[in-house]
């Protein structure tokens, strides 16, 4: 299981899942009436865009590295900004866009989708970052993630 650690970029990740829901809500259609889902699903999707880009930029500023796939490379600890709310607001914003998504589609399906992408996220994605950011930064790291949640 540890050959799929941080191997599949998180932005291919949301476009998997995306798909996948699509064909789920197109093999099995599982319908759920969401009154005014064009707005709900808009709505999400930009507030998801708007946390993921709030993180990216919260890491430009402070002139550390948004790449996935080399966390220890992290020069500074980030934890201002979205960070006080988020440890990890990209993938949030990924998530709330991929629900925004779900509720277009209206199947459940799609929504049953979104807790395995939180697992796939958590196992493969944020668990081998936090244990690089730990041997990285130690005791300022443990303290952050005593005070932040993983992801709300």
């Amino acid at each position: 299981m540890q050959a799929l650690e941080l191997r599949i970029p998180p932005v291919a990740l949301v476009f998997i899942f995306a798909g996948l829901m699509a064909l789920g809500a197109y093999v099995l259609p599982f319908a759920v009436g969401i009154p005014a889902a064009i707005f709900i699903a808009v709505a999400l999707f930009l507030v998801g865009a708007a946390v993921a880009i709030a993180g990216v930029l919260a890491f430009k500023r402070n002139k550390t590295t948004v790449n996935p796939f080399t966390p220890e490379r992290t020069s500074t600890l980030v934890t201002t900004g979205i960070y006080r709310f988020t440890r990890n607001p990209m993938y949030l914003g990924f998530l709330l866009a991929l629900a925004g998504w779900a509720v277009l589609l209206s199947n459940l399906v799609a929504f049953a989708l979104l807790p395995v992408f939180i697992a796939y996220m958590n196992r493969f994605q944020i668990e081998p970052e936090e244990r690089a950011l730990m041997k990285h930064f130690g005791a300022d790291y443990q303290a952050y993630m005593r005070s932040v949640r993983r992801w709300l």
